[in-house]
């Protein structure tokens, strides 16, 4: 995306607060415009910092933050017309719930027949028609976290940013509001800059995910190209569940390198973030991709499995196999009606195409 065309718009910002550490470093991020953008990544990764820098209560010690056009690094955050929604929902106890989503307007000096108009159709969108006259205290953390993306919403603000907002409710509840949260973006096409560590819930709602470490984008992709493709170690692991397998590049075929594993088997896989023959990589491999006694051919890569565990999970079965010395492999099996018929402490033949492992990178530890 050209900086030009960027709704928001990160150049080379660096943060610091002790002017030594950076916790953010050298950020060149670009949003477009009605876009869902997440950042995640673990705590003290710098997403925080990053979306509190584009709110504007912290500076950037370096670089500029463009929102439509104009450089917004000392504009107040009053005036930056961008709503909030936290993960406390930070809400006015003493106040009823028409009077906390007035109050933005209020402060905006919106003529009285408008607010309550608005109020009406943004507690309508959030599904709380009835509950305008209550105080926050008398509604559930859901409706509580309902009114707050309201407040939020209810100004028509150019940019919408969320800080972990459903961190504090129960995993059911929390699944509901991530689809609630998507809808009413679908539905309005305002730009959300959402900021969580909960790699599901990124991949739930997001246009685009920037996945942090250490101040840095690790990657920045759509929730598939992420999850199928990731470019190195950190976001593999980070990203949904993953087998790694570690050992040597010992040849190299185009895109398809041959690694030998610490146990000794010879492995195929995609060549995608490696120094080159005779350097140490990390091999990546989803779950879902690995097949139980494939048939002749179908796989580029076989070695035994001896299965360890096996877990009924419903529209799957977990089997946790020793699989190259490492005794946390995990394939998921889907349950159809012929699911494999095995059972811990035998061994099976599993498989997999070279183009579903990755070799990547290896962590520093």
């Amino acid at each position: 995306m050209n900086n030009s065309d960027a709704y928001v718009s990160f150049q080379k910002v660096q943060k610091s607060y002790d002017g030594e550490t950076l916790v953010v470093k050298d950020l060149n991020l670009d949003t477009e415009r009605g876009e869902f953008l997440t950042m995640l990544g673990p705590s003290g990764s710098g997403k925080t910092t990053c979306l509190m820098m584009l709110a504007g209560f912290e500076t950037a010690t370096h670089g500029d933050i463009i929102l439509d056009g104009t450089n917004i690094n000392n504009v107040p955050p009053h005036k930056r017309n961008i709503g909030m929604v936290f993960q406390n929902y930070a809400l006015f106890p003493h106040l009823t719930v028409n009077e906390n989503l007035a109050f933005p307007l209020q402060v905006r000096k919106m003529p009285k027949s408008e607010i309550e108009d608005r109020v009406k159709n943004v507690l309508d969108m959030v599904q709380l028609g009835g509950f305008g006259s209550r105080r926050p205290m008398q509604l559930s953390g859901g409706q509580q976290q309902r009114v707050a993306v309201a407040r939020a919403m209810v100004f028509e603000p150019k940019l919408v940013l969320m800080d972990e907002p459903l961190g504090a409710l129960d995993k059911q509840l929390r699944e509901q509001m991530q689809y609630e949260i998507k809808h009413i973006h679908e539905n309005l096409g305002v730009t959300v800059v959402y900021v969580t560590h909960d790699q599901s819930e990124a991949l739930t709602m997001s246009n685009r995910i920037a996945v942090f470490d250490d101040g840095v984008i690790q990657q920045l992709a759509t929730p598939d190209v992420l999850y199928e493709g990731p470019e190195n170690a950190f976001v593999a692991q980070f990203i949904g569940e993953n087998n790694t397998l570690f050992g040597k590049v010992i040849g190299l075929d185009g895109e398809i390198c041959t690694v030998e594993v610490e146990s000794g088997e010879t492995l195929k896989a995609l060549a995608v973030n490696i120094e080159g023959v005779g350097h140490d990589t990390m091999l990546s491999l989803r779950p879902e991709r690995v097949t139980v006694n494939p048939e002749s051919g179908q796989c580029s890569s076989t070695v035994k499995g001896k299965v360890e565990e096996m877990i009924y999970l419903g529209d799957h079965i977990r089997s946790r196999m020793n699989v190259c010395g490492h005794d946390d492999f995990i394939v998921k099996i889907p349950n159809s009606a012929n699911h494999a018929q095995f059972k811990p402490g035998d061994t099976v033949q599993v498989g997999w195409k070279a183009e579903d492992a990755r070799a990547l990178d290896v962590l520093a530890s």
